[in-house]
């Protein structure tokens, strides 16, 4: 093995709502009342990042590109693991917003506990963990999964993960292992807003493909800039925007 190698890679996979107009293979959502592209970005411990462009479907199809990078990977003798913010994609850490109402008769016992704490106490914050299994319809087994619950003045908030991870507490599952996901949001701003990914506006898929790719070609050109100033140096941390200013 490689002494350079890590034992393990972590990959965040998320997506991003790129508003267009009418251009090739864009689609209508009711979510963000826009037409628009979803690229996946796929970010390799806070370092790299691949960004696939995509249609509105995307969400339905994240095992096989899970699989195409996964098989990058393959030479390596480094574990992989996948965390993601769809429950598409239930091969390792996956929340789910919404919660499905069998899977929400296993968590209200510990809730209403939770929530009668918070208010007999008077406290501004009560939290717990819950582990359970689950199996949604369209999944070919159960599988664990881990609820936090929160209760604070403004009510009740209730996140879940489904994970196929054996060892770790749900605190740590829910914490740790799976906050650590929020970075991938602040590379995504990088990579969007301070790099102009969303500028997709060729008529041609292809063509707004290539685009994206050499986005990400000078996301990967800024990110290697700012790893060779020293560390002691504020620009060390500096975002893209302020590197490209200087």
């Amino acid at each position: 093995m490689d002494a350079r190698e890590p034992a393990s890679i972590i990959l965040d996979i998320d997506d991003t709502c790129d508003v267009v107009r009418h251009q090739q293979l864009s689609l209508f959502n009711a979510h963000y009342d826009e037409r628009r592209f979803l690229p996946i970005h796929v970010y390799d411990t806070n370092a790299a990042v691949r960004s696939r462009w995509s249609c509105g479907r995307a969400r339905r199809r994240p095992a096989s590109k899970c699989a195409r990078i996964c098989g990058f990977l393959c030479g390596m003798s480094a574990s992989v693991g996948l965390r993601s913010a769809s429950l598409s994609v239930a091969t390792a850490i996956t929340p789910g917003r919404r919660r499905a109402k069998p899977l929400s008769r296993k968590v209200d016992d510990v809730a209403d506990a939770v929530r009668t704490e918070r208010a007999v106490a008077d406290k501004p914050v009560v939290r717990d963990y819950i582990e359970t299994r689950h199996k949604a319809k369209s999944w070919s087994r159960e599988r664990r999964t881990v609820a936090r619950i929160e209760a604070t003045m403004l009510g009740l908030d209730i996140r879940v993960v489904v994970t196929n991870l054996v060892h770790g507490s749900p605190e740590w599952i829910y914490d740790s292992l799976y906050c650590a996901r929020g970075q991938a949001e602040n590379l995504i701003k990088l990579h969007k807003t301070q790099l102009a990914s969303d500028r997709t506006s060729c008529r041609s898929a292809v063509a707004n493909q290539m685009r994206l790719v050499l986005h990400t070609a000078a996301y990967w050109l800024m990110l290697t800039v700012r790893d060779a100033i020293p560390k002691a140096r504020d620009l060390a941390k500096a975002e893209f925007a302020t590197l490209r200013l200087r």
